[in-house]
């Protein structure tokens, strides 16, 4: 397993981590991804252990902290080779303070992550959501008590846009308080909307990616086909309402050289999806998920090889899409275009 830095940190991670969100089965949503139990999670950590994978993500939200629960059970006992990355301030319920990132929230929700656990430290404590109600300067200074107080080692943040993540990065520089070094961000084949800005941001400000939904929501397994009805087990019946948006049209197409590449190189397709993931600048980690063994063990196999640079052009140019504004005006300009050069992936 490769390992790479994340961020501008000292902490170095593994190419793919797994994620915990099918973990415990509560919900309309949760259940839909998963119901795995405690004997099952045991042997799926055995696994990744084995090939490497050492970052086990979750959040108190997953299955109302079943998950975060079900996580410490699988890892007791040998806490020591694993990373712990978790996150919070999504709503637990409807009390005033049962969302957010206030002092209160943060302090109390690292406490109960911590007990779910049965940890003594978090070693990713991530923001879920940004908190317009709370100010940055609340935040950051109560993550900065978790960190001094050994509750959590590093801090980062998920779904955050450009201007909240760098407000947050220049408060924290300002007063000396932590800064975050990962980014969780939604990332595939059919969404490449974070490398308008949050990935010259990650790239200016040391901020490492942790990809959420690699295969865009479950739609680049290989089994969701142009013309042909969604099949019965797929997860999509019950969790597209949750989904990030995709043109159906451009799915196909991506899903077709997807399918050309497979039968070229006889890796499966969401081997390959993962693996363009995994060249994409600020790219830390890839987060995997499985239901089962068979699942584990096919997204295990997206690394130790190389996509052939015709494999990465041809993807290229079917997901290649025309930054929107503000991002796309004067690129066509070539004076303007040596000072500002466009990130891969954008159409002129």
């Amino acid at each position: 397993m490769e390992f790479r830095r994340l961020g501008a940190s000292g902490l170095m991670v593994p190419a793919l981590s797994f994620g915990g969100g099918t973990f415990g089965g509560r919900g309309p949503l949760f259940g839909a991804w998963g119901d795995t139990d405690a004997r099952e999670a045991r042997r799926l950590v055995d696994i990744c252990l084995d090939a490497g994978v050492t970052m086990f993500d979750t959040a108190d939200v997953y299955s109302d902290g079943e998950s975060e629960k079900i996580l410490g059970e699988a890892v007791r006992g040998r806490r020591e080779k694993v990373i712990i990355s978790t996150k919070t301030g999504l709503p637990l319920g409807d009390g005033p303070n049962d969302a957010g990132t206030s002092r209160a929230r943060l302090i109390t929700a690292c406490e109960d992550a911590l007990r779910r656990l049965g940890t003594d430290h978090i070693d990713l404590f991530q923001l879920h959501a940004f908190d317009a109600n709370t100010p940055v300067e609340e935040v950051l200074s109560a993550l900065d008590d978790l960190v001094r107080a050994g509750k959590t080692r590093y801090v980062g943040v998920s779904n955050f846009a450009g201007w909240q993540l760098m407000k947050s990065l220049a408060v924290a520089g300002q007063y000396g308080w932590p800064r975050y070094i990962a980014h969780q961000v939604y990332y595939s084949l059919i969404g490449r909307d974070y490398e308008w800005e949050l990935m010259p941001l990650g790239l200016d400000q040391g901020v490492g990616a942790i990809v959420w939904s690699p295969l865009g929501w479950g739609r680049l397994t290989g089994r969701v086909r142009r013309g042909q009805p969604l099949p019965p087990e797929s997860r999509l019946h019950q969790t597209v309402p949750y989904a990030p948006p995709v043109s159906e049209e451009n799915l196909y197409d991506v899903v077709d050289v997807l399918t050309e590449i497979s039968e070229e190189t006889g890796r499966a397709i969401p081997q390959i999806a993962v693996n363009w993931l995994l060249t994409r600048p600020t790219v830390a980690s890839v987060i995997i998920g499985a239901r089962n063994e068979e699942q584990l063990r096919q997204n295990l196999g997206a690394v130790g090889w190389a996509l052939a640079p015709e494999h990465l052009e041809k993807l290229e140019a079917v997901t290649a899409r025309t930054a929107p504004y503000p991002y796309f005006p004067y690129y066509r300009q070539a004076g303007f275009a040596r000072l500002n050069p466009p990130m891969v992936g954008t159409a002129p």
